[in-house]
C-alpha cells in the first residue's frame, strides 16, 4: 500500500495543477492578510485567535474547492476506466481506494499548512509575534471539520457522478452569502466578528459556545463516516 500511496502523492502533488492551486491560495491569502487581517476584527489584535479565525474562514472556500479538485483525479471517467484494471490485480481494490484517499488527504493537509504557514510568516514579519500555539485551537475548529466533511462527501458524490464534485465546490460560497445562525458562524466568518463583542471584555480569550462545538463535532463525525465508504472504490459504483 505504501508504494501506491507514494505513487498517488507524486501524481497529485508533482503537477502544474497543484502548483497553480497553491500559488492562487498564497496570493489570495496575502491579499486577505494585508487587506483585512492586519486591521483586526472585533477590536482585537491582528494576531489574536479571533482575527486569525476570520482569516481562516475567508480562506476556507478556496481550501474546500482545492480539496474537491484533488478528488477529481480519482473520480473522473479516466480514473473509473483505470479502476477496471486495478480490480483485476491480486491486491484488494479497497487498498487502492484507501491509498488514494490518503494521498488526497495529504494534498489537502499541505494546502492547509501553506495557508496557516503564510499567516505565521506574516505575523512574524509584520509584528514580531511568534505565539503560534495560541492559534492551534481556532485552526483546528475552523478548518478540520469542514475539510474532513468536504473529503468524505466529495468522495461519495464523485463516486455517484463525477460532475457533482464541481457543483459541490460552490457550497461554501453560497453559505458565505447566507445569514447563518451562530452555530454555523464559522462557515462565513460571522462568528469571529460578532461573538467576541458579546463577551463584554476587550480582546477576550478564545472560546467556543456549546452550539458551535456541537455543530463542528457533528460535521467532523459525518465526514469521518463518509470517508469510511472509501472501502468501496469509485470504479465499482454506477
Amino acid at each position: 500500500m505504501s508504494k501506491i500511496y507514494r505513487y498517488e502523492c507524486r501524481r497529485l502533488l508533482w503537477n502544474k495543477f497543484f502548483v497553480g492551486l497553491a500559488a492562487v491560495l498564497l496570493l489570495y491569502g496575502a491579499l486577505v492578510l494585508h487587506g483585512a487581517t492586519i486591521l483586526g476584527v472585533a477590536h482585537t489584535a491582528p494576531f489574536s485567535p479571533w482575527s486569525f479565525g476570520d482569516y481562516l474562514s475567508r480562506m476556507l472556500p478556496l481550501l474546500w474547492i482545492g480539496t474537491l479538485f484533488l478528488l477529481t483525479f480519482f473520480t473522473s471517467g479516466r480514473a473509473r476506466r483505470a479502476a477496471v484494471l486495478t480490480d483485476a490485480t491480486p491486491m484488494p481494490p479497497r487498498t487502492y481506494a484507501l491509498a488514494r484517499c490518503a494521498a488526497a488527504l495529504t494534498g489537502g493537509l499541505l494546502l492547509t499548512l501553506l495557508c496557516t504557514g503564510e499567516a505565521a510568516v506574516f505575523y512574524g514579519r509584520m509584528f514580531g509575534w511568534y505565539g503560534w500555539g495560541s492559534l492551534a485551537l481556532p485552526a483546528l475548529a475552523t478548518l478540520l471539520p469542514p475539510l474532513i466533511f468536504a473529503m468524505g462527501s466529495g468522495w461519495l458524490l464523485g463516486q455517484l457522478r463525477p460532475w457533482l464534485l464541481y457543483v459541490w465546490m460552490a457550497a461554501p460560497l453560497l453559505l458565505a452569502a447566507l445569514p447563518l445562525p451562530e452555530a454555523l458562524g464559522l462557515w462565513n466568518g460571522s462568528f469571529f466578528t460578532t461573538y467576541p463583542l458579546s463577551l463584554g471584555t476587550l480582546d477576550p480569550g478564545f472560546t467556543l459556545p456549546v452550539p458551535v462545538i456541537a455543530a463542528q463535532l457533528l460535521l467532523l463525525g459525518l465526514g469521518a463516516v463518509l470517508l469510511m465508504k472509501t472501502s468501496k472504490p469509485a470504479g465499482r459504483l454506477r
